[in-house]
């Protein structure tokens, strides 16, 4: 399995769009366009098809966890932890 395959499944899975996925590569300051991004996303065939490289999915990976769990807290900062709701 490429990395193409594993960035085309994930877009898939999450249901995300491209702009979706430019916005979380920019939670890790790295900057991609929506066309280069679609190069990804072609078939091996395609005369515009570009392979997706280990430090572009590595970027997303990453960029991915901020977008689903939020930054990680500054050393000597506490976690903040969300309270269950018991009033019910």
């Amino acid at each position: 399995m490429t990395n193409n395959d594993v960035l085309k499944k994930l877009r898939v899975a999450l249901k995300l769009r491209d702009d979706e996925i430019v916005k979380i590569l920019e939670l890790v300051d790295f900057r991609i366009s929506k066309s280069e991004l679609g190069a990804f996303f072609r078939k091996e065939d395609h005369p515009k098809y570009m392979e997706c490289g280990d430090q572009i999915l590595r970027n997303f990976l990453n960029g991915l966890v901020i977008h689903m769990r939020g930054p990680m807290p500054k050393k000597g900062e506490k976690p903040k932890t969300k309270k269950p709701d018991i009033s019910k």
